[in-house]
């Protein structure tokens, strides 16, 4: 059941991303990952809300650099996609 849950807040999340974006988003993304990717690139927008979201989840240290590299690394895709 957490697991379901957790699907259900990432896939909420990686929609008002793109939302927010007006469409410029990747799908797949989510906005703690963007925010820790923009800011890393010098953008403004990670620079405003990549503090603003790790203070906003103070339990969760680094949660956008954390993100991130779940994105990277492709932690939420099914395992049917992976590559062998």
């Amino acid at each position: 059941m957490k697991r379901r849950i957790l699907n259900v807040l990432i896939a909420i999340d990686q929609l008002v991303y793109v939302l927010i974006t007006l469409g410029n988003g990747s799908p797949d993304e989510t906005l703690s990952a963007a925010a820790w990717r923009l800011e890393q690139a010098g953008r403004w927008q990670g620079k405003l809300f990549r503090p603003l979201i790790d203070k906003l989840l103070w339990f969760d240290p680094e949660h956008c650099k954390k993100s991130f590299l779940a994105e990277v690394n492709r932690k939420h895709l099914h395992s049917t996609y992976s590559i062998s």
